[in-house]
């Protein structure tokens, strides 16, 4: 029993607070609406600066203008414009980016300015407040011309070169650019020539070293004619030739022939040891010989002398040694001449070999070279190769012995001394 009174209280109590919710009572108070418009705040986004339309390649006729305006993507009231590494009359206002050229053919003609060359020009364009929201690019600028110039290859010489044998041929190859550059040069030759610096570029050396024996036997007058041809070519193949005529005389072989008169020089001193030595010898003999007849002179005076002497003695055994003793002395005269005999013919040979050798000394002193192209070297080293020669003729009947006693230093003080001077000099 208790437990249904519980229940229904329970019952009666939800009841109790739902009753308002089915209620129909109208709530007379008005509400107020809200009729303000809001609009939202706009998201403001920072876009990066960039240059709306640039061409990044120019080309531009001669003689014409250019007005390019440049746009960017903010307001250009807060920017400026600039240009580095531009070609002589390009200009931009920094304001507004308006890019202006006039291509004067004045700038091409000084050589300021050049046709189908690419021009590099870097640009930027900067905000005044901020230094670094900035934007640097680049564009290609060329020029090109309608006219046609055709190139020219022009040469630091003339048109013709007389040169010797032995000498070098030395000039630059230039060129004179038309509507474009040359750019290549080939080389070629009406004969085969050898030793020489090839061009290749503009403005190169030609060097070439002729030979001295370039000149044949065979060649007419003694020259030979060589045509060097250089041809240029630009990019699109438009060529021009310049040509030189280099005529090479024969001349003196001047090393070989400083090494020719080196060797007859060093032969000719070698013949003048051997007859220095040869005179040494011959020298000898007679001074040898000319004691021994002294001896045999003074001892036959001497017994003379002594017999005269003795004859005034007055022990007659004396006198009688007296009377003796001068024909002792006549008896040796016969036995120095069967033992000493005078060294004429040796004498005579000193004599001459002397002769020969000073003068074979005196010609190699007067033809000497000066310097390793002397000009009369030719004819210097005939003087002394004439001069060997006829020495070697007139003592073609003196025997020559090599030296071995001696050495070339004792021989020139004993050829040179004063004893031997006073006695060969001449009289």
């Amino acid at each position: 029993m208790k437990n249904m009174l519980k229940k229904g209280l329970v019952v009666i109590l939800m009841l109790w607070y739902c009753l308002p919710a089915f209620s129909q009572t109208t709530d007379t108070i008005p509400v107020k609406i809200d009729t303000t418009v809001h609009i939202p705040t706009p998201v403001i986004l920072d876009t990066p600066l960039r240059i709306q339309n640039l061409n990044p390649f120019i080309t531009l006729h001669v003689d014409s203008s250019l007005n390019y305006q440049l746009n960017i993507n903010k307001d250009e009231k807060k920017y400026y414009w600039y240009l580095k590494n531009s070609p002589v009359g390009l200009r931009i206002n920094k304001d507004n980016g308006l890019l202006s050229f006039k291509a004067e053919k004045t700038y091409f003609l000084s050589g300021k300015l050049k046709y189908d060359v690419e021009y590099i020009v870097n640009l930027g364009v900067q905000n005044l407040s901020n230094p670094s929201e900035r934007v640097d690019t680049s564009f290609t600028l060329i020029f090109f011309n309608t006219e046609i110039v055709q190139p020219k290859i022009k040469l630091t010489v003339g048109s013709s070169l007389l040169i010797d044998e032995g000498q070098k041929v030395s000039f630059q190859v230039l060129c004179e650019a038309g509507n474009f550059p040359i750019e290549n040069i080939l080389f070629s030759s009406s004969v085969p020539i050898g030793n020489f610096k090839l061009v290749k570029r503009c403005d190169d050396v030609f060097e070439w070293d002729i030979p001295y024996d370039f000149v044949g036997e065979g060649d007419e007058g003694k020259k030979k004619d060589v045509v060097l041809t250089f041809i240029g070519s630009t990019r699109q193949h438009v060529r021009d030739t310049a040509s030189i005529k280099v005529t090479v005389r024969d001349a003196l072989n001047y090393p070989r022939a400083v090494q020719e008169h080196k060797a007859i020089d060093s032969t000719i001193n070698d013949y003048i040891t051997k007859l220095q030595y040869l005179f040494f010898k011959l020298d000898k003999q007679v001074r040898k010989t000319k004691g021994t007849r002294t001896g045999f002179d003074v001892t036959a005076g001497t017994a003379a002398l002594t017999g005269t002497i003795l004859n005034t003695s007055t022990d007659k055994g004396m006198q009688n040694t007296g009377k003796v003793l001068p024909s002792v002395g006549v008896a040796l005269t016969p036995i120095k001449e069967a033992t000493s005999p005078n060294k004429t013919v040796e004498q005579n040979q000193a004599t001459l070999i002397r002769s020969a050798t000073k003068r074979l000394v005196y010609m190699l002193n007067d033809n000497m070279i000066i310097g390793d192209k002397d000009p009369d070297i030719a004819k210097k080293i005939a003087t002394l190769k004439s001069e060997y020669k006829q020495t070697q003729a007139q003592l073609s009947d003196v025997p020559i012995e090599m030296v071995r006693e001696m050495s070339r230093e004792d021989l020139d003080r004993y050829f040179n001394s004063r004893k031997v001077n006073k006695k060969y000099r001449l009289k």
